[in-house]
C-alpha cells in the first residue's frame, strides 16, 4: 500500500519526467543505402509515417498498411552525440565517427534514454523540426560489425550507448540543425 508521501513522490516523478531543461539538436543525418554499405551523410530526408527514413534500407521493409502507424520497431535509430567520447574512450580510440556506427540521426542536448516514458499511461514523444514525430521503442544494441570498427572490446565499448530505436509516427522533412522536443502525448479521453 502506497503512503501519502509515495503517492507524492510518484506524482512528482511523473512531473519530473516530463521535464527537460531545453530543446536538443539534430546534428546529422545518415542514410544506410544497403546492408554492409557505406552510410552517407546528408544535410535533409524525408521520414516517411511507419516505414523510415526516404533512401534508407529500413524504409523499404515491409509496410503496416491498416490501423495506426506501425511496422519496425527499428525503422529510425539515433545516438546520443555526447556518447561518442565515451564510446571512443571505452574503445581506447582517439574518437568515433558516427558514419561507421551506422545510426541515421545523431542528437546533442537531449537525454535521448529520458524520451522513453517510465509510465505505460504517459507516453513521450520526439518532435523533431515542425513535423516529423517519432516514438522511441528501445534500446539500440550493438552488433558483432563494432568489433571491426571499433577493435577488440568494440562490442562492449557500446554498450548502453548503442542509441535508441525508433517509429515515425508523423512525416515530414528532416534537416540537419533541426530542434529535438521531447512532448507528453495527451491521454485519449
Amino acid at each position: 500500500m502506497l503512503s501519502v508521501a509515495d503517492s507524492a513522490d510518484a506524482a512528482t516523478l511523473r512531473t519530473l519526467t516530463c521535464r527537460f531543461p531545453r530543446a536538443g539538436r539534430l546534428d546529422a543525418i545518415l542514410l544506410r543505402p544497403a546492408r554492409r554499405v557505406q552510410a552517407v551523410s546528408v544535410a535533409s530526408a524525408v521520414a516517411l509515417a511507419g516505414r523510415g527514413l526516404d533512401g534508407d534500407r529500413s524504409a523499404g521493409a515491409k509496410v503496416n498498411t491498416g490501423g495506426p502507424v506501425g511496422g519496425s520497431k527499428r525503422q529510425v535509430t539515433l545516438i546520443q552525440a555526447e556518447h561518442l567520447p565515451v564510446i571512443a574512450a571505452l574503445a581506447a580510440v582517439a574518437e568515433v565517427d558516427a558514419l561507421g556506427l551506422r545510426r541515421n540521426l545523431v542528437v546533442s542536448g537531449l537525454n535521448l534514454l529520458a524520451a522513453r516514458s517510465l509510465f505505460k499511461d504517459q507516453a513521450l514523444q520526439l518532435r523533431i523540426g515542425a513535423d516529423v514525430v517519432l516514438q522511441i521503442t528501445g534500446p539500440c544494441e550493438p552488433c558483432s560489425r563494432m568489433e571491426e570498427l571499433l577493435g577488440a572490446g568494440g562490442y562492449n565499448a557500446m554498450r548502453g550507448h548503442g542509441g535508441l530505436t525508433a517509429r515515425v509516427q508523423a512525416d515530414g522533412m528532416l534537416r540537419a540543425g533541426d530542434a529535438v522536443v521531447c512532448e507528453v502525448i495527451a491521454a485519449p479521453g
